[in-house]
């Protein structure tokens, strides 16, 4: 536990809330004269905690998001894959507290399993510390993901309209460059996309291939997508 405290970068005062956190159902159950509390009360409130926090995080930060696209995101970064790759960041298997059975059939390692206990330690932390460190630990995973998501966007504006416009046969979709400034170190491009020599689309950026994203995003947005 101690190992974990280090990792997570939170000293919990109440071990056994971390304790608790880390015990899985199978284990309390192997064992049931001895009243072992495990985590599934806690991955309740965790899910509840971990809501919020991502929900205020992403309508400050990602103001150019209707409601429509932030619950999207939100639903991404809230669900057992994610949170599953967040519990494997930390190796959170490893302290996990599992019954040998469910340790022998692969229990550490399986993703119900790690995004729930993911939740718990959330919820353990949010007890023991109040919302600041909740939303210090979860922060630490929420926003790369994000980042990472903006980019994966970004890059599949021009692949998106080259599908859409290949339903088409004989479409002919060209990128052209129609401005450049700046100095070298500092360059502005602005491209137009074209579609049969019609323009649908304008967009600029500090590099060719990013100014054709975002001409391709805003024909995306002016063709209803």
């Amino acid at each position: 536990m101690v190992e974990l405290e280090d990792k997570i970068g939170y000293q919990f005062k109440n071990k056994e809330l971390l304790k608790e956190a880390l015990t899985h159902s199978s284990y309390a159950k192997e064992r049931k004269s001895q009243h072992i509390k495990y985590n599934e009360r806690l991955e309740f409130l965790g899910d509840a905690v971990l809501s919020i926090i991502v929900s205020e995080y992403i309508f400050k930060n990602c103001p150019e998001l209707p409601e429509g696209e932030l619950t999207k995101l939100r639903a991404s970064l809230v669900c057992e894959k994610s949170l599953f790759d967040f519990a494997k960041q930390i190796n959170l298997g490893n302290y996990l507290v599992l019954s040998r059975g469910e340790r022998h059939n692969g229990g550490a390692s399986r993703p119900s399993i790690l995004s729930d206990a993911f939740e718990a330690l959330l919820a353990a932390i949010f007890i023991d510390g109040g919302i600041e460190p909740a939303k210090k630990h979860v922060l630490s995973f929420i926003v790369p993901a994000i980042k990472n998501s903006k980019q994966k966007r970004v890059k599949d504006y021009k692949t998106t309209l080259q599908e859409i416009v290949q339903k088409n046969p004989g479409e002919k979709l060209e990128y052209v460059l129609i401005g450049e400034s700046g100095p070298d170190h500092n360059k502005h491009f602005v491209v137009e996309v074209h579609l049969n020599s019609n323009v649908i689309g304008k967009g600029g950026g500090r590099s060719k291939k990013e100014a054709e994203q975002q001409a391709a995003r805003e024909a995306l947005e002016l063709m209803g997508y």
